[in-house]
């Protein structure tokens, strides 16, 4: 106790000799630990954390402070994203990408484009598109693809990941014939004879997980890289990683013990994982300077609404014969909560609709009851679409609602085709979950959604998409006002980590994680929210992101 008290000593007796930092002429807001928002003209850091806010006071607090000119820019605390895919956003960014395709055409001729560019790769992979915004609204097929792409295996996956479209090179690796059954928690979409039609849906793309490439750590830094470098130009500076595996698992650590995180990571173990038990028993793992915190884990309930994946207490009411899967057999449930709870690991639930909400909220009450593990801030992750008599036992259980508030902008096309008028009023309920108390912690999925963390706060104020439709907002009951959002992305994130006394704001003693941007979301239209521009991003007190002029 002796050796760490001095060590303190001779470290506080450092920071003070060093001189800190005070930046000034800054319109600032943060919120404090209790919710209030505070506005401020100077901020002064020092060792990476924040020591003092206020106002021109602090130039005689803090007279030998290294002056920087914030030159009236709006500052806020760095914006978390609670629920996104590092690596998958890195690869999007590196391979092709099909958000913007208007067709199935459209698109096979832009993974056409993309293969000719990429004649050494073994396989094609893609990700984005929705057949939704597709003229017909049907699934595409692999002989449209083979059109395109014969000779080499394409591998697309939908926009919410829970689907994946194939050629027929890529369903003969995979040895997926009219013979091969649909996997538990999975669908190989067929035609009238019973041929795949190139569409695998959740644990069917599994089939072919396992013929891909496998990542190498040139790849693995090249994902990160990229991704890293996208979040800093949108004001992220931490991100909920929703379930890794043990190869990421390794990077991660890899990577923060040479101090090269790109941005703070809070990552969720994949309960899929084969050695799950043995990082559990590893322990939380805590990096020092708080770039790495792992104590979670990420499980999987049912599939996506897009896909009709979505797990539903009744049919879907544009597909009266499916109710939707189940990715996590019913009976796997209670030995999985057992085990990541008693371990002292939180436990983050993919849960979109209200069955597969139902059965976790049910087991989590079940697991309580037994083993504890109420106080570990377990969250459900989306929890879209809820019963509205499931919406309090969130509160009762201490659950943290994780949602995407471009979902909700993102579904509205379909979503009451899905479930009908009935079933939309326990759908994306943020104001409903904020009124009964539970803290909601905002993120976007990306790369299911683009990563803009502006996008979301605009969406979850206006309810509308970016060409502001509808006019007054889809179910604008749900919307939230502006400064909720922003909890929303910063204090509530941050407490869904075990975080906030850290991250999450700009107050006395946290991490000097901040953006600077070019219009003040709090005073400006909200139609305007999602046009803000990120000039800088500072972690710890050091640049590390400059828009160029």
């Amino acid at each position: 106790m002796k050796k760490i008290l001095t060590a303190c000593l001779i470290f506080a007796s450092a920071l003070t000799l060093a001189a800190p930092s005070h930046i000034s002429h800054v319109k600032g807001y943060t919120l404090n630990n209790s919710g209030e928002l505070i506005r401020f003209t100077n901020m002064v850091f020092d060792g990476g954390k924040v020591i003092a806010i206020g106002g021109l006071e602090l130039n005689e607090r803090f007279p030998n402070a290294t002056q920087i000119d914030g030159q009236n820019k709006v500052m806020l605390p760095g914006l978390i994203d609670a629920h996104g895919h590092v690596m998958g956003l890195g690869e999007g960014l590196l391979q092709v990408d099909l958000r913007e395709s208007k067709s199935a055409l459209e698109a096979v001729k832009m993974v056409q484009a993309y293969a000719k560019s990429q004649q050494g790769s073994p396989w094609i992979i893609g990700r984005g598109w929705n057949q939704v915004l597709w003229p017909g609204k049907a699934y595409p097929t692999a002989s449209l693809l083979d059109e395109y792409v014969k000779n080499k295996p394409v591998m697309l996956s939908r926009v919410d990941g829970h689907a994946s479209w194939v050629n027929s090179k890529a369903l003969e690796i995979a040895g997926i014939t009219k013979d091969t059954l649909d996997p538990p928690g999975g669908k190989i979409e067929r035609n009238k004879l019973g041929v795949p039609t190139g569409i695998l849906i959740d644990n069917a793309i599994d089939l072919l997980y396992k013929h891909l490439p496998k990542n190498s750590e040139a790849n693995l830094s090249a994902n990160l890289n990229a991704a890293g470098e996208q979040l800093l130009s949108e004001g992220i500076t931490s991100v909920h990683d929703a379930g890794i595996n043990k190869a990421e698992y390794d990077y991660f650590i890899k990577r923060v013990a040479e101090h090269t995180l790109p941005v703070r990571i809070y990552p969720m173990i994949a309960a899929t994982s084969p050695v799950l038990l043995q990082l559990l028993k590893a322990g939380h793992v805590q990096d020092q300077y708080d770039w790495l915190s792992i104590r979670s884990v990420k499980a999987y309930g049912d599939g996506a609404l897009g896909s009709r994946g979505a797990a539903l207490l009744k049919p879907y009411s544009d597909d009266p014969d499916n109710s939707g899967l189940l990715v996590t057999r019913e009976a796997d449930l209670k030995p999985l909560f057992d085990l990541v709870l008693g371990n002292g690991f939180q436990l983050n639930f993919h849960a979109i609709g209200d069955r597969a909400n139902r059965l976790i909220l049910d087991q989590f009450d079940d697991s309580f009851s037994r083993i504890g593990g109420q106080s570990l801030r377990n969250r459900v992750e989306h929890a879209q679409i809820i019963n509205v008599d499931d919406i309090p036992r969130f509160k009762t259980l201490n659950i943290i609602p994780a949602m995407q508030p471009t979902h909700a902008t993102s579904d509205m096309n379909m979503a009451e085709d899905r479930l009908g008028a009935d079933r939309l009023k326990g759908a994306y309920a943020w104001q409903t979950f904020l009124k009964q108390g539970s803290p909601v912690a905002f993120g976007s999925d990306f790369p299911v959604e683009l990563s803009n963390p502006f996008f979301g706060l605009h969406a979850a104020v206006t309810r509308q998409d970016r060409n502001n439709s509808p006019d007054n907002g889809w179910i604008p009951s749900e919307a939230v006002t502006v400064k909720q959002a922003f909890r929303g992305f910063t204090l509530d994130a941050a407490y869904a980590a075990h975080q906030e006394k850290i991250l999450g704001g700009l107050t006395v003693g946290k991490w000097a994680d901040f953006i600077l941007v070019d219009q003040d979301i709090f005073t400006i239209s909200p139609q305007d929210i999602w046009k803000t521009q990120v000039l800088e991003t500072w972690i710890a007190g050091e640049k590390r992101f400059t828009k160029a002029p």
